[in-house]
């Protein structure tokens, strides 16, 4: 890039200018008002020659058309009349938001997508000779390339992938403003707009996907279940003592939900209205008929065989 530190000549050409300017109107209108005349020319091409710019700022000084560099930052002169500063470039990041409205996919579905660029003039010299008006133009080819890439892509992809989305236009956007001197920092989709019935649909879709999830895991888990109870229900069927102290423990808990609760519990009941061997007189049976599988040749207790032989 070229730079222009501005003419060092710049406040003599002034005063020059301004002593001719006074010479002619003391000569036509008298010395008093030459002099006044003289003073206000200064000052006018005083003020045509100073120019202080912005930290952030650059301006392109053109001589009788022709360019000559980049002025910026402070304080800088140029000549009067024959130097001029047509435009002032900002060099700070820019955000721009533009949109697409109505854009079909490449499914052919209908989208309103709004996104937002940020910016940066990298080269002030080709920004000035290559781009009429890089703020204008910079929105212009941001919307071109939006909609060039919503032309390629689909649904799914622009909803689920808007990183990739933003860096795909960022990318088209550098290639074309590449010879305006303008880098392309980030672009970012702010949102993307569907019509109604499709959201309706999409969300139908979702909700019956997660209606098929929730009914899998719900029969996971009751496979999963059963597989423990059967595991249990064979060590409870090893030893009758364990499920005894089981339905205690369960009797327990129903005590806990805080209500008023009568259970009657029959001494000589096999079990709680369940097949298995609770109560007193039903361990009792349950302990001759183990001794009578280990030993078959066991007599009888007493009481049986007394009722035994009452029923013969």
């Amino acid at each position: 890039m070229k730079t222009y530190t501005g003419s060092a000549g710049a406040i003599i050409l002034d005063v020059v200018l301004a002593l001719v300017i006074g010479v002619i109107a003391s000569l036509a209108l008298g010395v008093a008002s030459g002099v006044i005349v003289m003073v206000l020319a200064f000052i006018v091409l005083l003020a045509m020659s100073i120019r202080i710019i912005s930290e952030w700022n650059r301006m392109p000084v053109l001589r009788l058309g022709r360019y000559q560099g980049i002025i910026g930052p402070g304080f800088v002169t140029i000549l009067p009349i024959i130097e001029s500063t047509p435009s002032l470039i900002d060099l700070r990041v820019i955000s721009t938001t533009f949109s697409a409205e109505q854009t079909l996919t490449k499914d052919n579905v209908p989208v309103n997508v709004d996104a937002i660029l940020f910016w940066q003039v990298a080269d002030a010299e080709k920004t000035v000779l290559n781009v009429q008006s890089y703020f204008d133009s910079m929105q212009l080819a941001a919307q071109t390339a939006l909609r060039d890439i919503i032309g390629k892509s689909d649904l799914t992809e622009m909803l689920a992938g808007r990183d990739v989305i933003g860096k795909d236009i960022q990318d088209l956007i550098e290639e074309r403003a590449e010879s305006w001197g303008v880098k392309a920092i980030q672009v970012e989709i702010r949102d993307v707009k569907i019509p109604q019935d499709l959201q309706d649909a999409m969300a139908r879709v979702a909700t019956s996907e997660r209606e098929k999830n929730a009914r899998v895991i719900l029969a996971e888990s009751e496979s999963l279940a059963a597989d423990k109870i059967l595991d249990a229900s064979q060590k409870y069927h090893k030893d009758p003592y364990a499920m005894q102290l089981r339905a205690l423990n369960m009797m327990y808990e129903i005590s806990l939900n805080g209500k008023n609760l009568m259970v009657f519990i029959p001494t000589d009941s096999k079990g709680f209205s369940i097949p298995t061997p609770i109560g007193i007189m039903g361990i009792q049976d349950l302990q001759e008929e183990l001794k009578k599988t280990r030993d078959p040749g066991a007599k009888k207790p007493p009481k049986q065989q007394k009722a035994d032989g009452g029923n013969a």
